[in-house]
């Protein structure tokens, strides 16, 4: 089986989870939805939670919004300008730096917002940072 980084098109679309507002719960952070410096959740902000600690989303996900950043396939793209319209990993970029979603732990709740986009360095590793990876079927 061949498994992979999501494109950033893809990271996209499953954290929606079919919603068009900022969460997949709704328009604001609210409370016990996620894992971030200022959700006021039970859990210390020093540290992810357990995976699962929190309610999937629509299409069964967990976790795609707080606990920890999720590196994407994509190099970066100050913006969406000629990106792939078919949900493909954009190629080219900057490739120093790689795109990562989702917010984390130690980030405010704003950083988890679906469509908020934030770039690491792509040559060091980051102790907020986690992956998600697809199966091709």
């Amino acid at each position: 089986m061949k498994y992979r980084l999501l494109s950033e098109a893809e990271w996209e679309y499953v954290a929606r989870a079919g919603t068009t507002s900022s969460f997949w719960w709704g328009l604001k952070p609210g409370v016990g939805n996620a894992h971030c410096f200022d959700c006021k959740s039970d859990f210390s902000t020093s540290k992810p939670a357990k995976v699962g600690t929190y309610k999937p989303n629509a299409f069964g996900l967990y976790d795609t919004a707080g606990n920890v950043f999720e590196w994407v396939h994509d190099c970066y793209h100050p913006n969406y300008n000629d990106a792939p319209s078919d949900g493909g990993v954009w190629e080219g970029g900057d490739c120093d730096v790689r795109v990562v979603r989702g917010g984390a732990y130690g980030s405010p709740a704003n950083s988890m917002r679906v469509e908020n986009r934030e770039k690491f360095k792509s040559g060091k590793g980051q102790y907020n940072v986690g992956i998600r990876v697809a199966r091709d079927l």
